[in-house]
């Protein structure tokens, strides 16, 4: 089955629900089928579609309209899970690179750099990302001491990678994107932008100079908290070209149902987002005036220090905050196990509402707060959320 791209005269709440369909032929369709094969007939000379770890029916849908709400000029790439994604491109890094990353940032994002650093593969640069100046000079340090330029860059083995987050987990502080991309491309680095908070509605890191962009499907695209999925989307012919690569050659692929799930899921993106972050931007407004919370972290609000760069580069802030209670890491435990509503569990961007704090990780790094509580607003009345809250913070006192 050959899936047509979308009109892209459509606006993206449109092109979510039509892309990656069956064309329009009588009987035809209206979703596309699950592909349940592990291999395929062939009738000719070989070529990748005739075993399932090369090509699948099943992900050409979600990959087509993922691509299309990137702005990739290429089809993207489905992967088992988020850090399957991830693995694709930082896996790519040869002998001698350097790996920069914001000091906050998903911690397996880090964990798998650091693992890169302990076999001898890639030097870990740490940044602090709301710090413009102090990344370019970073910048600029990298690209000397590895020697790299825009005319010797190497994106199927970078020397130099630039790996992203913007809002950055768990902080939620914001990058100067435009600026920092620019850069990239005036000194030769490649770089990634994990847009997994921010979304494809919210964001398009291609558009603001990235070279690739990632997301765990698990959470907004996909939804429900029902599936494990990632996904790759770059407009480089190099660099897809090194990632499909490495996914056909590791195995890391996602199965056909999954990928079913991912594109079905992704249908309602723009509803659910939609409800999720002007309730995040209510339930940041009010937490804000409680007198239990110490600080909220979410750059829709006019008050936080990354508001003007979200405004600039985003056309919503997403369904994600933080919260950083006048309490100790106890108290705060004790705050999360007295919700109702709230689910207290990790991961984002589904249909529920969930919270926890963040430091019961022992990986996440010491200048997260021990009272900070990443919060994931789900599609539930926002004041049956607030008034939960509410109840289990009137534990503490202050």
């Amino acid at each position: 089955m050959v899936v047509g791209m979308t009109d892209s005269s459509y606006t993206a709440e449109t092109r979510l629900v039509a892309g990656g369909r069956p064309a329009h032929e009588d009987l035809a369709p209206v979703n596309p089928p699950i592909a349940m094969s592990s291999t395929f007939r062939q009738m000719g000379p070989s070529d990748l579609n005739t075993y399932a770890r090369f090509s699948n029916q099943s992900w050409d849908g979600l990959e087509e309209v993922v691509a299309d709400l990137e702005g990739a000029e290429l089809p993207g790439l489905v992967f088992a899970s988020g850090m399957a994604a991830v693995a694709a491109v930082q896996d790519l890094l040869p002998v001698g690179s350097i790996i920069l990353l914001p000091e906050h940032t998903y911690m397996a994002s880090v964990s798998m750099a650091q693992r890169l650093e302990a076999r001898g593969i890639a030097r870990v640069v740490r940044l602090d990302i709301e710090n413009t100046e102090s990344v370019l000079a970073e910048l600029e340090k990298a690209a000397v001491d590895a020697g790299v330029t825009p005319e010797n860059i190497n994106y199927a083995a970078p020397k130099v990678l630039l790996w992203m987050e913007s809002p950055t987990n768990p902080m939620m502080e914001v990058a100067d994107l435009p600026t920092i991309l620019a850069a990239t491309r005036r000194l030769g680095i490649v770089s990634a932008v994990d847009n997994t908070f921010a979304t494809p509605l919210g964001q398009q890191p291609l558009a603001l100079g990235a070279d690739v962009v990632v997301h765990s499907a698990t959470k907004a695209i996909a939804g429900h908290s029902d599936v494990l999925l990632g996904l790759a989307v770059t407009s480089n012919p190099v660099l897809r070209d090194a990632m499909r690569a490495h996914r056909t050659t590791n195995g890391a692929i996602a199965g056909p149902f999954e990928a079913w799930l991912g594109l079905r899921g992704i249908r309602t993106l723009a509803l659910r987002l939609e409800r999720s972050a002007a309730s995040a931007l209510e339930l940041a407004r009010r937490l804000q005036e409680h007198p239990a919370v110490e600080l909220v972290r979410y750059p829709g609000l006019p008050t936080d220090p990354g508001f003007e760069r979200a405004r600039a580069q985003m056309s919503t802030f997403g369904s994600v905050l933080s919260v950083t209670l006048k309490a100790d890491a106890v108290q705060t435990d004790r705050v999360v196990g007295a919700l109702k509503l709230w689910t207290p569990a990790t991961s984002l961007g589904g249909v529920e509402s969930l919270i926890e704090r963040r430091r019961r990780h022992t990986s996440e790094p010491a200048s997260v707060p021990e009272s900070m509580l990443r919060m994931s607003v789900g599609i539930e009345n926002v004041d049956d959320l607030y008034a939960d809250l509410v109840q289990a913070l009137s534990l503490l006192e202050v």
